[in-house]
């Protein structure tokens, strides 16, 4: 909700907008459009949450937060900042359509479908003792996982719910214009809410979040498309991005309140605001959900987007995710050394110089096909720490569903045993920790009852 100055402010931002140096920033906005113009987030002492209020024309937005910042009636203020998703977009590479796949295993468990011969982020990454089984230096075992979880009763993650923040998910029919992407069922998810157009139907417009919820818990066992990795745990679409793939931070604020006071087990926020952003609405929703118990996963940012690990990845008890490629390499895209990065997952492309390996196949899932809302295919052309990010939020399903985590510990207990467990259970890509955290998320190990 945008709304005019509080009447004790009004008169502190009307000076702060008429000031000296107000006229070379009157549009609010900088050229790379990194807030929103005319609109301050403010937060004043012993309010619960924010406000977004807007400022009269001609008030420069740095100028009014400033000033606002000076009154020790404000608890924050902040300009209303852009964040935009993680990804690198690359040429097509292959798999235009959509392939015929029978599932990741078969009941009993047996070998897994036609998905393997794209998915070579989901394979078991050294040999296993199954001939049958192809591997990937870069895989994180996903088959591994989900033995375990068949073997825990917990099939394919049932019982959790991931909350997916983007640019909505195409998960139902509407009108003539939208349609439910043939690799998810209706009874997958639950109700959610489109924070860009203020209504009940996140409904992507753009291809990304679709993208990113097909990794996270994509149908399986349906004979199309791919495997998702906790593939039945609900998914709860929440629309922060727009169909250009970029959110404001009050959006992103009301979203992460809207999946925490809805029951999601997990977040995945796959967008970043800018190199050093502070983003004070942000960090104090993700504290209330780390106080909830609720795990939040967020990429890094990609290097071309972001100049550094940028937030939501760098707030306090949010998983930071950077990017891995098909040889088992950092990706070039993934950022410099910087706090927030704890742990890499499979975001495709090329890898960063020095890695001995040229694999460099992108991550492949059903989404929109040209950003065409009725027409879905499996672009070769997703690469980024958005990809890696779902992984990450997939596995985090995983775990939980396997259980035994939140037993005798309060909801913050909770999600410090998860990602010490992801952590622990990493495997070292032999590159510092300010590059790679802990290192390669392993879905294997991390599921695994004996560790």
């Amino acid at each position: 909700m945008r709304r005019r100055l509080p009447p004790i402010l009004a008169a502190l931002a009307l000076l702060a907008a008429l000031g000296p140096g107000t006229a070379s920033a009157a549009s609010g906005v900088s050229p790379a459009r990194e807030f929103a113009p005319r609109e301050v987030v403010l937060k004043l002492a012993g309010q619960r949450t924010a406000t977004t209020v807007s400022l009269r024309p001609g008030a420069g937005v740095r100028q009014v937060t400033a000033a606002l910042r000076r009154d020790p009636r404000v608890a924050y203020a902040a300009p209303n900042f852009t964040a935009t998703a993680s990804v690198t977009k690359t040429p097509p590479l292959s798999a235009s359509g959509i392939a015929n796949d029978p599932g990741p295993l078969s009941s009993p468990p047996g070998p897994p479908g036609g998905w393997v011969s794209l998915q070579w982020n989901f394979l078991p990454w050294e040999a296993t003792g199954t001939a049958s089984l192809p591997v990937s230096p870069g895989g994180i075992d996903a088959i591994g996982a989900w033995q375990n979880l068949i073997a825990a009763k917990h099939r394919g993650a049932a019982g959790t719910t991931v909350a997916v923040l983007d640019t909505g998910i195409a998960y139902r029919n509407k009108g003539s214009r939208f349609r439910r992407s043939p690799d998810f069922v209706a009874g997958q998810f639950v109700p959610g809410y489109d924070f860009v157009d203020d209504d009940r139907l996140p409904l992507d417009h753009n291809g990304h979040g679709t993208h990113i919820a097909g990794t996270i818990a994509g149908k399986t066992n349906n004979g199309i498309g791919l495997a998702g990795l906790a593939y039945r745990a609900k998914l709860m679409p929440v629309r922060v991005l727009d169909r250009h793939g970029s959110g404001q931070a009050d959006d992103i604020a009301r979203g992460i309140r809207f999946a925490v006071a809805r029951g999601a087990d997990v977040i995945n926020m796959s967008f970043n605001f800018g190199c050093g952003k502070s983003v004070p609405g942000i960090n104090e929703e993700l504290r209330r959900a780390y106080r909830k118990g609720v795990v939040t996963v967020a990429s890094i940012g990609n290097l071309g987007s972001e100049a550094c690990v940028s937030p939501p990845s760098t707030s306090p008890r949010t998983i930071g995710v950077g990017g891995s490629t098909e040889g088992g390499c950092l990706g070039s895209y993934s950022l410099l050394p910087g706090a927030g990065i704890d742990l890499v997952a499979p975001g495709g492309g090329t890898p960063a110089p020095g890695c001995p390996s040229v694999l460099s196949r992108s991550v492949f899932q059903v989404t929109l096909k040209g950003g065409n809302t009725r027409r879905f295919g499996m672009p070769g052309s997703y690469v980024g720490t958005s990809m890696a990010a779902a992984h990450v939020s997939g596995v985090a399903a995983m775990v939980l569903a396997a259980g035994g985590l939140a037993e005798r510990v309060s909801p913050r207990g909770k999600v410090n045993r998860l990602t010490r467990r992801l952590r622990s259970t990493a495997r070292d890509l032999v590159a510092p920790s300010s590059l790679q955290g802990a290192g390669l998320i392993d879905a294997g190990a991390a599921t695994d009852p004996s560790f």
